[in-house]
């Protein structure tokens, strides 16, 4: 028990709001709840009374039964080991809660979420000794938690002073003290490989930067059409059973980020499940190492209290900064954000607080602003950089986009991805809508391709948005007056957009080849599908017959390349390419032959 902790009764009960009667306690502060030890966190407070949302069920429990506040706010415990657990909504590691106490999470159930008892490989930092200043951020040393990440024991934010003492290199555990920092106050702090942080305060930073480079997902619609920046803010919104899981999960195998955190908010146990079962078997494609060495999953699902969504999302972005503040590029997957709104607005319809649009509370927008605005690229006290790109999904009932999570978020993030039902319906996945999308991140983006892939990226990624459209135009025609209607530049026109959507557009995250593209297969594959069509049109108008463009075999030959080809096999693809400008030569020669035998 914390000495400051404070102890008090319960005098009323709501569904997962609690008054308690505790005198001293603060807003914000953990409380332990009935004589199962409830946790809960203090949200109002009226006099010596306090209104407490439950993390946990409440049935059961009685007035009268004791509360006790704990001292301290919600907080994670931050150090190694956090890669490849798995934690529940409040930072409860799953595994162990499986083999302490089974298939079910037993309420009141408190478990350290890192290991005090295992030991780590310290190596101090070789630029500090003793009368070294240091400060927040400052690097103490590192551990090798994982194959794949070396963690980077930090001087925690809010401490500053002279370095009195440090640890040599050696064995020791979390709860052993590896340095001692002397204030200006004249106190020492002992500091460990681990400390607390409240999940609702973002951590400090020296200052904001830019994002420079994009975050490579492998998926050609995300990476090439509308690209997101590490860094940046991103969401995924679309209607029931359009794929948002799997494009969540696809970012999360593929990304060049060097730390993933899935958050799974609220969502189906059965998609969870799946989570947890494949995410340890993928193999890290950047270092052929498990992927769960860098990867940390929350899970909480729908049938979990509602109150612990809430809390996930918080927890999920504490453990991305702290990671970022280590100099590393993070990713944060929420999957949904619309199941973390739905809990805002129950505990805010128990509160009794006014409702507005739909029922949810009038802070709706400043709270999932507050969440964007924890992403970003920053340069850390060490001067440094690193970054966290938080990407959510959105589940609007029925797929309409209009309803409040989905606009409040539209106006907050950078890069939209909108899922259709109607691509979904006719296979067609990713279902991104590329008329509903967008990116703010474009002009950036295209420097980096221009340096790295090509520097054409940019206009040719223009010319497929433009045939698209010119698609969507041309199929309102068809569909109102027929096919028949239509010219033979326009036809050549469905043709070439067809190409764009079968052959670049439309990816298998089952196919072992096509589940991710690498940059400089993507633009070679955008690149043949437009030349393509570009040559066609020219042929198209020296008078030669769409059909017989259309019976072609290099265009279906075409439309496979890309599981074909893998992205090792750029070479190839280019070559294909080579044959397809040397194809559509012979046949302009040959109509070219044609019209000088014409009478």
């Amino acid at each position: 028990m914390n000495p400051s902790s404070k102890t008090g009764i319960i005098r009323d009960i709501n569904g997962p709001i609690v008054t308690v009667q505790l005198p001293g306690i603060r807003s914000g502060e953990q409380v332990r709840i009935g004589e199962l030890g409830l946790f809960g966190e203090a949200i109002a407070l009226e006099g010596d009374r306090a209104i407490v949302q439950a993390y946990e069920s409440t049935e059961g429990v009685r007035p009268g039964e004791p509360a006790v506040g704990l001292g301290w706010p919600l907080s994670v415990e931050l150090g190694p080991g956090l890669m490849g657990q798995i934690f529940d909504g409040i930072q409860r590691p799953l595994e162990k809660i499986a083999l302490q106490a089974g298939d079910y999470i037993p309420r009141g159930l408190s478990i350290p979420a890192l290991d005090g008892t295992r030991t780590w490989e310290f190596e101090p930092n070789e630029k500090l000794g003793p009368g070294a200043a240091v400060g927040p951020g400052t690097v103490l040393g590192s551990v090798q938690e994982t194959a794949s990440v070396v963690h980077r024991i930090l001087v925690p934010p809010g401490i500053s002073g002279t370095l009195e003492e440090i640890a040599p290199g050696g064995t020791y555990t979390l709860a052993e003290t590896i340095a001692h920092v002397g204030t200006a106050d004249g106190e020492t702090h002992k500091l460990r490989m681990s400390h607390r942080w409240p999940v609702r305060k973002p951590r400090p930073y020296r200052r904001r930067d830019d994002g420079i480079a994009p975050l490579i997902t492998g998926q050609r619609v995300l990476d090439t059409f509308f690209p997101q920046l590490k860094g940046g803010k991103g969401a995924v919104p679309g209607p029931f059973g359009a794929g948002k899981t799997v494009v969540q999960q696809q970012i999360a195998r593929w990304s060049n980020a060097e730390i993933v955190i899935y958050v799974g908010c609220g969502e189906r146990g059965n998609e969870l499940v799946d989570v947890l079962e494949t995410f340890p078997k993928l193999v890290d494609p950047n270092t052929g190492r498990k992927l769960m060495e860098r990867t940390l999953l929350v899970a909480n699902t729908s049938n979990m209290p509602v109150v612990a969504r809430e809390a996930s999302v918080y927890v999920g972005l504490s453990i991305a900064e702290y990671y970022r503040d280590m100099g590393y590029d993070v990713v944060m997957l929420a999957d949904s954000t619309s199941r973390w709104a739905e809990a805002l607005r129950e505990v805010s319809g128990r509160l009794g607080q006014m409702p507005v649009e739909e029922g949810y509370p009038a802070y709706l927008a400043s709270r999932l602003a507050a969440v964007y605005e924890r992403a970003g690229r920053v340069e850390t006290f060490d001067a440094g950089s690193g970054s966290v790109t938080l990407i959510g999904a959105v589940s609007p009932p029925g797929g309409d986009f209009s309803e409040p999570v989905t606009s409040h978020t539209k106006d907050i993030i950078e890069t939209f991805w909108a899922l259709s039902k109607d691509l979904a319906d006719a296979r067609h996945y990713p279902a991104i809508d590329w008329v509903g999308s967008f990116s703010q991140h474009v002009g950036t983006a295209a420097k980096w391709w221009a340096e790295e892939v090509d520097p054409n990226w940019e206009k040719r990624r223009a010319e497929a948005l433009a045939l698209l459209a010119r698609d969507a135009e041309l199929s309102r025609i068809v569909n109102l007056v027929g096919p028949e209607a239509l010219s033979d530049t326009q036809r050549w026109t469905l043709e070439g957009a067809a190409l764009i959507k079968e052959g670049v557009l439309q990816q298998s995250a089952l196919d072992p080849v096509d589940t991710f593209c690498s940059p400089e297969k993507q633009f070679v594959l955008l690149d043949l599908m437009l030349t393509i069509y570009d040559r066609g049109a020219e042929l198209v108008e020296l008078g030669v017959p769409v059909g017989e463009l259309q019976n072609l075999p290099l265009l279906a030959k075409a439309r496979r390349c890309k599981s074909r080809y893998r992205s090792e096999e750029v070479e190839n693809l280019r070559a294909f390419n080579e044959e397809v400008l040397q194809e559509f030569e012979e046949i302009r020669m040959e109509y070219a032959k044609q019209g000088e035998h014409a009478p």
